[in-house]
């Protein structure tokens, strides 16, 4: 590791007060951009509305950005403020994100994510020059996106359950051995969310105030170890293998959510308060087909060596054991045979 990178500046304001003079690339979707106009002034000269983070395509849109672009805006989802990490990063400019949700860490983290080979690979972007929330803009998102990003924090009960395993069998790698007080830090970041769920899925700004610090918090301690096993397991890379079967615009709570219910349960956890957490700050659980989640376990061993992912339970898991059934019936990914 040679960088320990920081968080970007995050600013709170009401959007109708930002003041940009340079001349913009904006990326964003044309729903949010529908809602956010109105409140935001941008001199937009390019806009796009990204429709994957496919590697290639993204080149594309980056290698057309018009020369007198100098600033890049993000406005949106996680899609559309990966696309302006990466855009910005590849022409050297400077990037604003605006998220109008809290559906993960991607405002806060210093790479972009990816899609490339079936997989997720992330780019050095740094972080973005400037984080801007607007507390109502986050209230009036639909109660699945608001809060979606306290899977980045819940997930850290799986990720260190999968860190822990790995250091068991001396299977972390030196720069990722298992860390006992950066564990204890996770542990208790992750015991605060099941705190403000109920009030995440109510909108409640001070709710969401605090699961934007929990996510900061994950953030920097995955940027002063060097890497991400704290928080990111076989939750995160069963997400990221079944998002090549979703729609495009699936959000990464929808998968990254049952991924958590699915993990803990190979771990022989009890999953029913992470999936009380999860429902009760207004996340879906059931937005993928069985019949999909089943093909695609079939595939996980192969897939997180495929992949190099750091090992985890995954890596040992019989697709077609036992074990497994009663995991995905748990996680509630399969229906109990009558």
């Amino acid at each position: 590791m040679n960088t320990v990178w920081p968080l970007p500046r995050v600013s709170f304001r009401e959007l109708s007060t930002v003041t940009e003079t340079r001349p913009a690339a904006l990326l964003t979707s044309k729903g949010v951009w529908a809602m956010i106009s109105p409140l935001l002034n941008l001199p937009v000269v390019i806009q796009a509305e990204p429709t994957s983070v496919n590697r290639a395509y993204l080149e594309n849109l980056a290698k057309g950005l018009p020369q007198e672009v100098e600033v890049v805006y993000g406005v949106g989802g996680g899609r559309a403020m990966d696309a302006a990490k990466f855009i910005g990063w590849w022409n050297r400019k400077p990037v604003i994100l605006i998220p109008t949700a809290l559906p993960g860490d991607v405002m806060l983290t210093w790479v972009a994510r990816v899609r490339e080979g079936g997989g997720i690979t992330d780019i050095e972007t740094g972080v973005a020059r400037e984080c801007i929330i607007d507390w109502e803009v986050i209230r009036a998102a639909p109660p699945h996106l608001r809060g979606g990003g306290i899977v980045d924090v819940l997930s850290i009960v799986t990720g260190l359950l999968d860190w822990r395993y790995a250091a068991e069998r001396n299977r972390n790698s030196p720069a990722q051995r298992f860390v006992p007080w950066a564990a204890g830090i996770a542990a208790a970041i992750a015991q605060q969310a099941f705190r403000i769920a109920e009030g995440i899925g109510r909108g409640e700004v001070e709710s969401l105030k605090l699961l934007l610090d929990f996510l900061g918090l994950e953030v920097q301690l995955c940027n002063q170890l060097g890497h991400s096993r704290p928080e990111e397991g076989g939750e995160h890379y069963f997400a990221y293998a079944i998002e090549n079967y979703m729609p495009r615009r699936t959000p990464h709570s929808d998968m990254v959510g049952p991924g958590i219910l699915f993990a803990a349960a190979l771990h022989g956890q009890d999953v029913k308060p992470l999936r009380d957490a999860l429902l009760a700050a207004g996340l879906r659980l059931d937005r993928l087909n069985p019949q999909v989640v089943r093909q695609v376990v079939q595939t996980l061993p192969e897939y997180v060596v495929t992949h190099n992912l750091p090992y985890g339970i995954l890596n040992d898991i019989d697709p077609a054991s036992e074990k497994v059934t009663k995991a995905l019936i748990a996680s509630g990914l399969e229906v109990e045979p009558a």
